[in-house]
């Protein structure tokens, strides 16, 4: 009998649902539907550019949406497909995205009292209105519990749960009160499928817990009450309405609905798997194992690795959190990652690019493609620092900026293009280098995202700067097949034939095309690295001291050197 997997994946602009043979990994159908609030599904703040919410009546709209017509598409390629043979589901969402709920889990934000205001609304992962809050719980964390530091790469950051909660309290008291709880996003969803969404009752995601909320079994779960006491006392009564147990997702979180059932077309009692984060799904449907960093590249990127739970593993300063559990069971589960990448990329695009490289957003970006492709490494004479919208990895620090050095006025859109995607390679190499200095190899990396599948002038850069092969997933959906693998393997070995992730892995994921890093190419660019790094840490760290007199000059004397080459 075929055997098929539902993986859902809610994104920070659209709901993707994709059918999955599990036989082979073969992708029946899938679709995207984009979130009909706001900007490209987020709500915004003109006076306050920090801020980003959702409307949970989104996603709930959109996944109906797109699992119908994922359903039609697959009905009209194979004539043999039968919505019976769909034996689990799998859900990602973004993270840390939190929502206040009722005492029955509705969100604040769709009751009507409250439909008008953002801040019962879902605060979204790239929410960074809580900057201040970040900070005192960081500071607070140092004097009283360095251990919840420890664990998340020595800083907190204002996208995750406990200082948009706080931020909550101090701006929009009135929300705050009324809620019950909060739930993440990517606990929510599956609480909705399976028809109980009572904060008290449903599972709760050790990945979100873990990387985002200070939860690690070592201390007992959840911050302790006198820490939360010592931030607000209001947050000790909430601790005791949020959880108290965290689990990995391939769990059971419960069985399809009778009402959803009705609602997607589907069978009910069909199995749920616990949520997680997208990027640490996409992970598992890139192939993940470890040695290999799985890099999934869109607006933003998030790095994960895999590390064996019985093997030592240190601290490792900057990243976002060491996690047992929140990849694959068995692993400790390493998160890093860039605050922007594509969005680097658009954002030049639209404000900067002029229309000799075209007149629509796609010309452009061919157009800059080809003739960035002509120029050798450090030909241009540019250097950019990649903080367009804050430093997630390593430094921790949303209050940092992008810079570009080295323009004169000869300089070209194309150039300044090129030197953006250096900019963002070499902060994935700073990631790579810290966390191998802390005892975790990678060996190769794989890509997945959209940049990943369309963009083989940035692969190959990312090789030449890492020194490291690019390999591209054969999935263009990586997240929801890795959804669609936890929906197999929560369902049982008896049913879906998968004792445990790895298995299903094995099945359905491939790599597609490698990028081998060009090693002149890599010389060079191993000078520009140690100027970005002067930079980096210049502009970054409180320690540095020293001059930048260097930097220009040796711009200019690497821009001749490569310009005579030619």
């Amino acid at each position: 009998m075929e055997k098929y997997a539902l993986g859902l994946d809610l994104g920070t602009n659209s709901c993707r649902s994709l059918i999955v043979d599990l036989n082979d990994g073969k992708e029946l159908a899938s679709c995207v539907f984009p979130y009909p609030s706001g900007d490209n599904g987020v709500l915004v703040d003109q006076k306050d550019p920090n801020v980003a919410r959702q409307n949970p009546q989104d996603y709930l709209e959109t996944i109906v949406v797109s699992v119908k017509e994922a359903i039609k598409q697959a009905k009209d390629k194979y004539s043999d497909f039968e919505t019976e043979n769909i034996i689990g589901i799998g859900v990602d969402t973004t993270g840390s995205s939190p929502m206040p709920v009722n005492k029955d889990g509705a969100p604040l934000g769709i009751l009507p009292e409250f439909k008008d205001n953002l801040d019962a609304m879902v605060w979204l992962w790239k929410d960074h209105s809580s900057h201040k809050e970040a900070v005192q719980i960081t500071e607070l964390a140092q004097k009283k519990r360095p251990e919840y530091l420890a664990k998340i790469g020595g800083t907190y950051s204002s996208e995750w749960f406990w200082s948009k909660i706080l931020h909550c309290k101090n701006v929009a008291p009135e929300v705050f009160k009324a809620a019950y709880s909060f739930v993440e996003f990517c606990d929510y969803i599956p609480a909705v499928l399976a028809g109980d969404t009572r904060p008290d009752s449903i599972f709760r995601s050790v990945c979100a817990a873990g990387h985002k909320a200070m939860y690690n079994e070592n201390w007992g779960g959840l911050p302790d009450k006198e820490f939360l006491l010592s931030l607000t006392p209001d947050l000790v009564e909430l601790r005791d309405r949020l959880y108290k147990k965290a689990v990995p997702a391939d769990r059971l979180a419960g069985h399809l609905s009778h009402e959803w059932a009705e609602k997607l077309g589907l069978k009910s009692g069909i199995a749920v798997a616990v949520g997680a984060f997208d990027a640490h799904m996409g992970a598992v449907g890139a192939g993940i194992k470890e040695g290999t960093l799985v890099k999934i590249i869109g607006t933003s990127t998030c790095d994960v690795l895999v590390w064996p739970n019985h093997k030592e593993l240190a601290d490792i300063p900057g990243v976002c959190g060491i996690v047992d559990g929140s990849v694959i069971p068995g692993y400790f589960g390493i998160e890093a990652g860039q605050s922007a990448v594509g969005d680097i990329f658009l954002w030049f695009v639209h404000q900067l690019a002029p229309d000799k490289y075209g007149k629509t957003v796609d010309e452009k970006f061919k157009n800059l493609e080809i003739a960035a492709s002509k120029q050798k490494p450090g030909e241009h004479g540019l250097l950019a620092l990649d903080w367009n919208n804050g430093n997630r990895t390593i430094l921790v620090d949303v209050r940092l900026s992008g810079l570009l050095l080295g323009q004169t006025l000869h300089t070209q859109a194309h150039e300044i293009y090129r030197a953006l995607i250096e900019a963002t390679a070499f902060g994935a190499l700073t990631i790579i280098n810290r966390i191998e200095e802390y005892g975790v190899p990678v060996r190769d990396v794989v890509n997945c995202g959209g940049l990943a599948a369309r963009n083989p002038f940035l692969l190959q850069i990312y090789a030449d700067i890492t020194g490291r092969p690019m390999k591209v997933s054969m999935s263009d959906q990586t997240c929801a097949l890795g959804a669609a693998i936890f929906g197999a393997v929560a369902a049982g070995k008896e049913i879906s034939g998968f004792s445990c992730v790895e298995e299903a892995q094995e099945a359905v994921t491939e790599i597609k095309e490698v990028y081998e890093p060009n090693q002149e190419n890599n010389k060079i660019y191993q000078e520009l690295y140690r100027l970005y790094s002067q930079m980096h840490d210049a502009f970054g760290t409180t320690v540095w001291s020293g001059t930048m007199f260097n930097v220009m000059k040796d711009l200019l004397a690497l821009r001749e050197k490569q310009r005579k080459g030619n």
